[in-house]
């Protein structure tokens, strides 16, 4: 037999309905049951599978319909009296807090002094009007919903573009703005590294490896998988790559997505090459992309764009360092003959390797036989590279100090220890005299050397060494900071002040739509309420468009 029971006024966001149902189809005797708003389309959906119930004609879009096939009465009642359980309201558990709730985005705005961020993750065909009355209050929206026309989402990107506010999204899955989760992110350390992505999936798995890499992000702004199509012309990623290479906190930017339509393409690639920071770009199955084009370095896969990101910015315990213009030269001291060597031939293919005049980058291996005369070896006693450290840190022309550290059975006990108070020696001395260095290293070695890698690093870090996962990616990461400088472009136009302080300042964000996206950002320390959304006017649509109007 069929069961129906009709609750008006009573609207649910889609996750709240799926919870319902698998809720009620646990109740026993329930054969199968299905819970949704009374929209026409869902209710021509019941009917087309075989549970044409009773009230469920009358039954409107913000009407709570519960649809079930059951074995008896008895399994009916039951049924009806789970959901009336299940749709009481509670009251807070004792000690518990969390957001606020509102009825509307006036209360919201009236609670939360100053909000700036809208998460909405509503049914597409609403989004439109509710993204519009944030947007004429100036507030950034974050779009989750999907089924979003592509017509409004380009009128209201075109909206935010005249307003200097950002529109991320429709069917923006991933997003975090200075730590706040916004939508499905990942728990990462903070960094240098800002991403815009048009994938949600693909921010995901650059920001896990970055974390794993020893990176850290500072912001990660997801536009939507429809942004770099020609129709809406890829208006929120250049926003968001102009945002970031605005922004104090981000010094390498990474652009996920798949392949743009060609004249998007050139035009973001034509803003990429000419910003200020090093942009990583991994657009999957964009084939006709050179490694390195300009400014911008091309990725094959989501793991290298992370990897050569964090190669880029250093890692999270890197110390920020702002050379001279004068400081132009790295200085490599080596007790590993084919690390030196290896490191030499990077730095002579760079751009940088080769001066007009007598200096440039240089790599000293002190394991050569010219310095090991009547001496050990630096990889068994270190003395004789520490001698050497303060001369090159104290180098006016020194932008970067570079270093190995090679572990195993038969080397110094402890060589990173005493590398590093010649190190924190040396630094204090250049910065008493208003100047600073880089000190970049790679550590060869594992942790059941008898040195212990781990420990070994930990070491260096904290005397203000930038170590890197290899030698390459050591050497690799001393040239950016030296190209950063030479190839510093000046950037375009600024961004707005909205976009400025929404990634300068933790966002005050209103929830509309999942309740569920409230949480992470309240916990993380957001400043959040949660609008508990229905549609206007009873979901009349004829209504809708009046009110509308009169706006």
């Amino acid at each position: 037999m069929l069961c129906s029971h009709v609750r008006p006024n009573t609207y649910q966001d889609s996750l709240r309905l799926m919870q319902l149902s698998r809720a009620l189809a646990d109740v026993p005797g329930v054969d199968r049951v299905s819970v949704v708003m009374g929209t026409p389309a869902n209710k021509e959906m019941l009917r087309n599978a075989g549970l044409d119930v009773d009230g469920l004609d009358e039954a409107g879009p913000t009407d709570l319909v519960i649809a079930a096939g059951v074995a008896d009465a008895a399994a009916a009642g039951a049924l009806v009296a789970r959901a009336h359980g299940l749709l009481t309201p509670r009251g807070p558990r004792s000690g518990r807090s969390g957001p606020p709730t509102v009825r509307s985005l006036d209360r919201a705005v009236a609670v939360l002094d100053d909000v700036n961020l809208g998460l909405v993750s509503i049914p597409g065909e609403y989004v439109a009007g509710e993204v519009d009355r944030l947007l004429d209050r100036g507030i950034h929206a974050f779009v989750f919903s999907d089924n979003v026309s592509i017509d409004d989402e380009v009128a209201l990107k075109t909206r935010a573009i005249e307003r200097g506010l950002l529109v991320m999204g429709p069917d923006c899955g991933t997003g975090c703005i200075r730590g706040i989760p916004l939508g499905f992110v990942n728990a990462v350390d903070d960094g240098a590294i800002g991403l815009v992505g048009a994938s949600g999936t693909g921010l995901q798995e650059v920001m896990v490896q970055i974390g794993r890499l020893g990176g850290g992000v500072s912001h990660a702004i997801g536009v939507g998988g429809r942004d770099l199509s020609a129709r809406v012309g890829g208006v929120m990623c250049l926003q968001g790559l102009r945002a970031l290479d605005d922004d104090v906190a981000t010094d390498v930017i990474v652009l996920v997505g798949k392949p743009p339509a060609r004249r998007v393409r050139d035009r973001v690639m034509g803003l990429a090459g000419g910003l200020s920071k090093p942009v990583v770009a991994v657009l999957l199955g964009d084939r006709g992309s050179a490694r390195v084009d300009g400014a911008v370095r091309h990725a094959r896969t989501l793991e290298e764009a992370a990897r050569v990101a964090v190669e880029l910015a250093g890692t999270r315990a890197g110390r920020p360092v702002t050379p001279r213009p004068e400081q132009r030269w790295i200085t490599g001291l080596y007790t590993g003959g084919t690390l030196a060597a290896e490191a030499a031939l990077l730095l002579a293919d760079s751009r940088t390797g080769r001066a007009s005049g007598a200096r440039g980058h240089e790599v000293i291996d002190l394991g050569d036989d010219a310095y090991t005369r009547g001496r050990p070896h630096p990889m068994i006693d270190p003395g004789a590279r520490n001698q050497q450290i303060g001369a090159v840190l104290e180098d006016p022309e020194t932008a970067v100090l570079l270093l190995d550290v090679v572990l195993g059975y038969g080397a110094a006990a402890d060589p990173a220890g005493a590398l590093a108070q010649a190190v924190v020696e040396g630094l204090a001395k250049v910065q008493a005299d208003g100047r600073d260095v880089a000190v970049v290293a790679s550590v060869c070695g594992t942790d059941d050397d008898p040195q212990g890698a781990s420990g070994q690093i930990r070491v260096l870090e904290q005397a203000g060494v930038t170590v890197l996962p290899s030698n390459a990616a050591a050497v690799r990461h001393a040239l950016a900071l030296v190209e950063r400088r030479a190839g510093a472009k000046t950037p375009g136009p600024a961004p707005a002040e909205p976009v400025r302080r929404l990634l300068s300042e933790t966002p005050r964000i209103v929830n509309i739509g999942l309740r569920e996206f409230a949480t992470s950002p309240f916990e993380r320390g957001a400043e959040i309420v949660h609008l508990d959304w229905r549609p206007a006017a009873g979901g009349d649509r004829r209504v809708q468009s009046l009110l509308a109007r009169l706006r």
